[in-house]
């Protein structure tokens, strides 16, 4: 698997940009907003900050539609980004288009990240549903990439989220999740998982692993059992990743 190096610095900075749901036009519109235009205004917002960060992730479910457009209206909306970016799949992406958007610049083909002590895996838990994926292969490879690491701590991202939150997308959640959990219980240097897919913000820990849900760049859900949305304006997850194994994070709500 790719890896992505950045070396030189104590502390670093990432983006986490999810569930884009873009659609082939920018003013098209998903649960009542217009998703381009709300990532539109999130980048701007990102470029305009003080410092750039390190890079950015895309943590899945980048099209609503799963249109060649949407895909090449992310190409457009990503170029004014100064920092390398990285992509992971959602139930609702196709791969052929992540592949095509993965040769696109700022975009890099890479699945890992490595700030000095720290690796930042990307996993694909995409399936056949829109519910996540994550069998004896994918698990099989991820136990082979702590192996063959020498980092001091992993932290993980992905698009489906591991445990359930008690709300309506736990319907299509992680299936299957134990078999993960028993082999997170055997890497102890395994510090956090963040994810996209429930739309909301939200922190909590489970096996000594911290959990971190990054709200949505288009709509959010409500944390309710029945499905309901919320205009909160575009979100985002600004992480920082210090060299001594503290992590925080702080999820950014665009203003008008």
């Amino acid at each position: 698997m790719a890896v992505l190096q950045l070396t030189g610095k104590t502390q670093y900075q990432i983006i986490q940009l999810s569930d884009c749901h873009l659609l082939a036009s920018i003013d098209g519109e998903y649960q009542g907003v217009k998703p381009g235009r709300y990532l539109q205004r999130a980048i701007q917002t990102i470029v305009n900050c003080d410092s750039s960060p390190d890079a950015i992730i895309l943590s899945g479910d980048l099209s609503q539609d799963h249109s060649a457009e949407s895909y090449q209206l992310l190409a457009r909306l990503l170029l004014p980004l100064r920092c390398p970016v990285l992509v992971l799949p959602g139930n609702h992406d196709d791969y052929e288009q992540l592949s095509w958007l993965a040769a696109q610049p700022p975009l890099v083909k890479a699945t890992s990240l490595q700030l000095a002590d720290w690796q930042l895996l990307l996993l694909d838990t995409k399936g056949d549903t829109p519910a996540g994926y994550f069998g004896v292969e994918r698990r099989q490879e991820l136990a082979q990439r702590f192996a063959q690491s020498s980092a001091s701590y992993f932290w993980l991202f992905s698009h489906h989220h591991p445990y359930p939150l008690g709300s309506a997308i736990d319907k299509h959640g992680w299936q299957d999740a134990s078999p993960f959990w028993q082999l997170l219980a055997t890497e102890p240097r395994v510090k956090g998982l963040a994810h996209g897919h429930c739309h909301h913000a939200y922190a909590r820990q489970h096996q000594a692993i911290q959990l971190v849900g990054c709200p949505a760049s288009s709509v959010q859900f409500c944390q309710q059992h029945s499905w309901q949305t919320l205009d909160q304006g575009p979100m985002y997850c600004h992480w920082q990743f210090a060299t001594d194994g503290q992590v925080s994070w702080q999820f950014i709500r665009v203003s008008e």
